[in-house]
């Protein structure tokens, strides 16, 4: 299974693609969509759709798991993080691609084994399920890559018990 794990933003948004089979994780691709400060948000927002299809289309993941929104403070951050997120999911669902979400919290447990875990542990655990050299550059793109290998302990265990 490939699965292409998004950490949503609108500065910048992570990707990791990592391909899942038999609790087994391997890296195919990651990275940053960046968005420039100051320029138009709908022009922000074109930018992260055109370069996420681009991922798509290159990756041609089987699922697409990305991060719930969860904002406490800042509500204008919240409502433009919402509207990448949301062009996101168009793009993934234009390509025929499932959708996925999860909380903070179930990333954590997933990667971690614990879900009050601090970033550095998740950001370790991830390099090191993924056997890379070095921990992921933004932090944006580790993130990423920890929610699709959420994606894959879920649906590796859903697929369990339906055999």
């Amino acid at each position: 299974m490939v699965i292409l794990g998004v950490d949503p933003g609108y500065a910048i948004v992570g990707y990791g693609v990592v391909h899942y089979e038999r609790s087994k994780f391997t890296p195919v691709r990651f990275g940053a969509i960046t968005t420039p400060a100051g320029m138009a948000f709908e022009d922000r927002l074109h930018i992260i759709y055109d370069d996420m299809c681009q991922v798509i289309a290159k990756a041609k993941p089987d699922a697409l798991a990305i991060e719930q929104l969860f904002f406490t403070t800042n509500q204008k951050t919240a409502i433009d993080v919402a509207q990448a997120r949301g062009v996101i999911v168009l793009a993934a669902r234009q390509a025929g691609i499932e959708i996925y979400q999860y909380t903070p919290l179930q990333v954590k447990q997933s990667v971690v084994g614990y879900g009050k875990a601090e970033k550095k542990q998740v950001m370790e655990m991830t390099r090191i399920l993924l056997g890379l050299e070095k921990v992921p550059r933004p932090d944006d793109t580790a993130d990423a890559l920890a929610i699709a290998i959420c994606h894959g302990h879920s649906a590796g265990s859903l697929l369990s018990r339906l055999r």
